[in-house]
This record gives C-alpha cells, structure tokens and sequence, in this order.
C-alpha cells in the first residue's frame, strides 16, 4: 500500500524527534521547605509548569538547544538559568528561591503596610512555617522558641501563665489580633488559648514600649497576630496532633464565598485533656485539665473602590481545673479536697473600614466581653470586663513626608467581687462598684524619607485618663540603611505607660493562701526605653543566605508596681517604687540557610533588671539574666521529609520563698525545653509529623508546692500577726504555697499529628 509509505516515514520521523528531546526535571523550595504552585517557564517553548505540594515539577519533550528558564513564586526573587539541553538528557534540578526584601511586610511599627527592611522601627517577623517546627495547642506554648520571650507559668496547679518580653511580666506586653488590642486585661492571664493556628499567617513583635501608637499596655512592647487573608487562605484545611499524655488539640478552618463581593474565613479550635497525671508524686495534678473550644470567623469585603472593608469575631469557652488527684466538681469551693476549677467565656468582634473618600481614611472599630467564674480552693473570684475601642487614622503623603494622624477611644469595664472594687467604706460585696474607665487620645507621627539611605520617625500621643488624668508618649526612631540595603542601623527611644489592675493581672493575687495587701492607691507606671538595633544580611554566590540582628536595649521605670512576696510570707504586698527600676540587655539572633536543605535560627539575650530604693538595688523574681533558642531543620528534597530539631535554655531565676526556714532552693537551676519532631509531606495536600517533647525530661522540683498535702493549712500554727510557726509537724514553718513556679511541670512525651489542605 503506497500511501502507508508517507504515513510510516511521518511516524518513524517524529518518533525520532522525539527521541532525541529532553526533559527537565526537579524541585523548588525555601529555606522552610518545598514551594507549591511556583511557576517554571522556557522562553521560546510554549510548555511550562508548576510544582506539586513536594515542590516538584516536570517538562517533558523541550528540542535540543540553548533555552532562558525562569523560575518565579510571589514573593520572592525569581531565578533566571541558561541552560544548554542536549538531545536525550533529562537535566535535573533544585531551586533555591530567596525571599524578596519587600516580601516581608510588616503594619505594627506604622499602622501601614511596609517593608520589613524598610522600618524605621525593629520589628520581628515568624511565619506560621515557623510554628510548625514545634506544634502546640496554644499561641501560649507556642512563643517560647522566640529570641527573648518566655511563656511564664503563674500557678502550679491552674498553669495559668503571661509573656515575659525582655524579662518584663506578662502586662507589660500588648497582644493584638490583626492590629486591633483584643487580649488585654482579664485575658492577658486567661485568653491566650484557643486562637486557631491553622489561621496565623505570621506574628509581628515589638521591643519597647509602642504606647505612642496603641496606648496603656504597650510599656514593654506588643504582639501582633496577624490572621490569613480569606483570598489566600486554603479553601479547607486541617491540623489535629495527639500527644502521649492523652491531650488532642484539633484546628480546622475553611474559607468560602457567601455572596459574590464578601468571601469569608472560619477556624474551629477544640482542645481537651482529661488525663489527670502525677508523675512527682505530690498528690496534685501534674497539668491543668482542659476542655476548651474556639470559633473565629473573618469577613471580607471586595469593594468597587478597591479599599479595605472587613469584620470578624471570636468565641471562646473554657473549662479547666488543677489539684489533688482526687478533686472532682462537686468538691468545687469546699475545704476537704483542694482544686481549682476555672470557667471562662469570652466573646469578641472586630471591624476595618476605610472611607470611600480619596484620602486613606480608615476606622478600626473592637469590642469584647469576658467573664470569668474561678474558684482558687475556697476563695471565688467572679469578674467581668468589657472592653470597647474605636480608632480613626490618616495617613497622608506630603513630598518626602509620611504623616498618620489619629484618634482614638477606648472605654474599660470591670467589675469583680474582691478589693478591686469593693465600696467607698470597705464594704466587699461582689460587683458592688464597678470601675468604668474613658481613655479618648490622640496622636501624630511624621516618617521624614530624609534620602534614599535614611529615615527619621517622630511621634506623639495625648491620652486623658479618666482616673488618672493626662498623659503623654513621645517617640524618635532613626533608620540608616547601606545602598544595597543589607546593613541597616536603627535608633529608637520611646515613652510608655500602664494602668494596673493587680486582680486581672496577677493571678498569685487569687490563689493559695497570701493576704493582698495595698500599701496605696497604685499609680500608673511610667516607661523610658533606648534601643539600637543593627542588621546585616549576606548572600553567597552559591545560594547560602546568612542574617545577624542585634539589638541592645535599656528601659528605665518610673512608679514600678510589684508584687513583695517576702516582707511578710503570708501576704502578697503591692505598692509603687518609691525608687525606679531599670532593664538592660542585648538579644542577639541569626540565621544561615544553606542550599542543601540545612537552616539554622540561633538567639541569645542577656538582661539584667534591677529594683533600685533608697540606694539599694536588687534582682526581682522570676527574672532570668541569660537565655537562649534554636531552631534548626533540614528538608531532604526528594523524599518530602523534613527534621527539625528545637529548644530553649534559661538561667537561674530567683524564686519566691515562705521564710528563712524555707528548705526549697532560692534559685531555680538552669533548665531546658527540647523538641525534636519528623514531617513527611505528602502529595494533594497531606502532611504528617511527630516527635519527642522535653526530650531531657526536664521537670522541677517535686516540692515546688509547699504542704500539698495540706492545701487548706488545717494543721499550721499561726500566732497573734499571722506568721507560721515551726512545729514538730511543720518544722519550716510553711504554709500552703503554689507560686514557687518557674517551668512547665510536663515531661517528656511524644507527639503524632496530621495536616490537611486544599
């Protein structure tokens, strides 16, 4: 058949031809692992890619020849190769992609969107790649790999904690959820928990007081949550992990579209553990129990005008209790079985709208309620806060001048059943005078682009206190960047201030069996703070990545309230220093990335925090001097598995004693926390991890509470002004005390989870 003939010789030709094409193979990662969807593309070649959930991607059939291949991810610096393809070669490749300097893009120091690089102010960025290196149920737990922040434990028995930034308490730092001051007051103590972490896209943390912009509470520095945007959220996802101890914590979230211009976000959280341990043997659980459920919702509005519309809230209910072994809730309040039952609910709602106007109006719009139902062995704590803020800003351009005007409102009402707001003569009823504080105020800042290298920031606010009257903070910030813009120099000095609330703040105020006494009527704390921070980035011919960020800082206090655990054993004595307080320190972190998979984050911070009174200085408790972090992870980039190896170290704290008699330690040792943790990714969407926590089986001591065995002190011996005294049975004249606390009482367990997206 003679027209076979063509047919076979077209057939036999291109089965030649393709033959002798190639194809081009391999893989596109980060630092933190493999990047999906990233595009890869041949000019002159009309084929091209994007790379799977491992990162991998293929081309198949590309002719012979001399070929410009781009490898691009939003975001990050997009990758040109020349490559020359011979006939038959499959060429196999691995991407390293760097992140854009504009890529990291920071709101806190500014109330704008800018670049990392670009701020004047110092300002830390982790993603939530950064928080899967080391699981944990809470954002609480979760904060304690970061380079000068600890989660602080405040009881042994309800593990109710705060976070320490630099080594200043818990209410000195200011926690926001998506710039708007949520978490503050009875939840800087109670309502860290239940934020969906499927939900984080990164964390923004301040060091030093930021009271200019965001007020009370930001004296130490503040912490930013910044949620995912519906848009670029997955549309479902899910992260559930069990732990040996019997503890499941579950996030699962989904983003939708409930009409054409809105699309919508949702996050569930549910944690529980009803495993009651006591591995130390002194007949109290070792770990609080816990049932606790989390619902946040996040709506967008896709506006004509192309400006930001948005509104969201948050549910949170929680039951938890800690004590003796055989506690119960029908002993809840008694005085034969000792426990600490804690109910919490809190509700909160929050809102941006910037005015259809042509300047950049925006209001910033948050309202929230809690309240608390605790019961500390006998004593009742009833309290119930509701917090309403309101914000208008304007930022607005002139020539070489960034201006943001402001106004602000912020209304506080708390009431509680304890001296907090007991009655004019004494009288102490619960919510018998509630305390309702208005705290209008207004600020400016001008961000003067001085030339391409440097930046000046200056600032004021002006705040009236209802109670306490007028206030001002003041701020300067210098940045001095190279022309490459991979040194930088920043120089900061700001002012901050804080109103005190001893009973929402301060939870040894409530438990065991302490006396609050008030020297005076507390004033509000007043902060001066300097700091330099400098930064230097180095990149390698050959893709190796290196950072160094260092910052001294020196804070001075003026009005320092603090608690006196041992002027007396028996009471917790609060007043404001008469002297001053100072903090001063360094943290010094860095960061290599190696194109072989291997990263390395390293973070040290020497402090040194002294009380100074009439000449005499001292350290205050539960403030370590030296502390350290690490995260190192290595990703094989064929496989889909990653390693990640994480820790901390503290140096000795100084600990709260009940006497001279006292035979516990006045020091705490020095102590680590160390995880270690394998994750398998697998293709659409599936991810699997686990792990060691505490892989030293760190614990303290077993005696960390004085007289377990006798929580309701039935058998101590008091005389006529309320001090212990020593007997046959109690020969260290102690009484029932938790607050000898300084590190999670959880040892070594494992951990098994499982992610899931598309």
């Amino acid at each position: 058949m003679p027209f076979l003939s063509p047919i076979l010789s077209l057939l036999l030709l291109t089965s030649w031809l393709c033959a002798q094409n190639t194809a081009l193979k391999g893989s596109v990662r980060n630092a933190e692992g493999p990047l999906e969807f990233a595009q890869i593309t041949l000019n002159n070649f009309p084929k091209g890619a994007r790379s799977d959930s491992l990162g991998y991607f293929q081309i198949s059939e590309i002719p012979p020849g001399k070929y410009t291949l781009r490898i691009s991810f939003p975001g990050y610096q997009s990758q040109e190769k020349i490559l020359a393809l011979q006939a038959s070669d499959t060429l196999q490749l691995d991407i390293l992609l760097q992140p854009l300097q504009l890529e990291e893009v920071v709101i806190s120091g500014t109330m704008k969107e800018v670049s990392r690089s670009n701020s004047p102010v110092p300002i830390e960025v982790y993603t939530a790649q950064f928080f899967r290196a080391n699981p944990n149920p809470t954002l609480f737990e979760s904060l304690q790999n970061i380079n000068g922040v600890r989660p602080q434990l405040n009881c042994n028995i309800c593990n109710t904690g705060d976070i320490h930034l630099n080594g200043l308490e818990g209410p000195y730092t200011m926690v926001l959820i998506d710039g708007m001051p949520i978490v503050s007051g009875l939840s800087t103590v109670y309502g860290l928990n239940g934020i969906p972490q499927s939900l984080i896209e990164r964390i923004e943390i301040i060091k030093g007081p930021a009271s200019t912009l965001y007020g009370s509470e930001a004296v130490g520095g503040l912490i930013n949550i910044i949620t995912r945007k519906p848009e670029t959220a997955p549309s479902l996802s899910a992260d559930v992990f069990l732990t040996s101890w019997a503890e499941l914590n579950a996030d699962i979230g989904f983003q939708f579209k409930p009409s054409k211009r809105i699309q919508s976000l949702t996050g569930l959280n549910t944690f529980v553990y009803q495993n009651p341990l006591d591995n130390n043997q002194d007949r109290f659980t070792d770990i609080a129990l816990s049932n606790r459920v989390s619902l946040f919702n996040k709506n967008v509005w896709d506006r004509k005008s192309g400006k930001e519309a948005m509104l969201g809230g948050r549910l949170i209910y929680e039951d938890r209790w800690g004590g003796q072994m055989n506690f119960s809730k029908e002993f809840r309040g008694g005085d034969s079985i000792y426990g600490e039952s804690i109910y919490t609910r809190r509700w909160e709602l929050f809102g941006t709208y910037a005015l259809p106007t042509q300047e950049d109006i925006k209001i910033v719009l948050s309202l929230n309620g809690h309240h608390q139902n605790s019961m500390y062995g006998t004593t009742l704590f009833l309290a119930q806060q509701q917090i309403g803020f309101a914000q208008l800003t304007w930022h607005k351009t002139l020539g070489r001048h960034a201006l943001l005007h402001g106004f602000t409102y912020r209304y506080t009402g708390y009431d509680d059943n304890t001296p907090a707001t007991e009655l004019a003569n004494g009288t102490a009823l619960p919510f018998n005078q509630p305390s309702r504080m208005h705290l209008p105020g207004l600020f400016i800042q001008d961000e003067w682009q001085l030339d391409d290298q440097q930046i000046l920031l200056a600032g004021m606010r002006y705040d009236y206190n209802s109670l306490h009257g007028n206030i001002l903070s003041p701020r300067v910030n210098y940045k001095l960047s190279s022309r490459n813009r991979k040194s930088i120099l920043r120089l900061s000095m700001g002012n901050g201030y804080r109103i005190a609330n001893v009973f929402t703040e301060d939870h040894a105020a409530l438990t065991g069996a302490r006396t609050v006494v008030f020297q005076e009527t507390l004033k509000p704390e007043t902060s001066w703070n300097f700091q330099v921070n400098g930064v230097r980035k180095w990149n390698t011919p050959r893709n190796r990545y290196f950072n160094l960020d260092l910052s001294l800082f020196y804070t001075w206090f003026g009005n320092r309230i603090l608690p006196d655990y041992e002027t007396n054993p028996n009471q917790i004595i609060y007043r404001n220093l008469s002297g001053h307080a100072i903090s001063r320190g360094m943290n010094l972190s860095t960061e290599a990335v190696f194109p072989s998979g291997l990263k390395i984050l390293l973070g040290s911070t020497l402090q040194d925090i002294r009380l100074i009174e009439s000449g005499i200085s001292r350290r205050p408790l539960l403030t370590e001097q030296i502390s350290g972090v690490w995260s190192i992870g290595y990703t094989f980039p064929k496989n889909g598995f990653s390693l990640d190896y994480t820790g901390n170290l503290y140096g000795p704290m100084l600990l709260p004693l009940l006497g001279p008699l006292d035979s516990r330690a006045p020091r705490s040792t020095v102590w680590s926390i160390q995880n270690i943790q394998l994750t398998w990714k697998q293709k659409k969407g599936w991810e699997f991890y686990g792990g060691i926590k505490n892989i030293l089986n760190f614990r303290p001591p077993a005696n960390s509470i004085a007289r377990a065995h006798d929580p309701f002190d039935k058998q101590v011996k008091f005389d006529e002004q309320g001090q212990v005294i020593p007997t046959a049975e109690n020969p260290n004249a102690l009484s029932f005390d938790p607050t000898y606390v300084f590190a999670p009482n959880q040892g070594m367990r494992g951990f098994i989870g499982v992610r899931w997206r598309r």
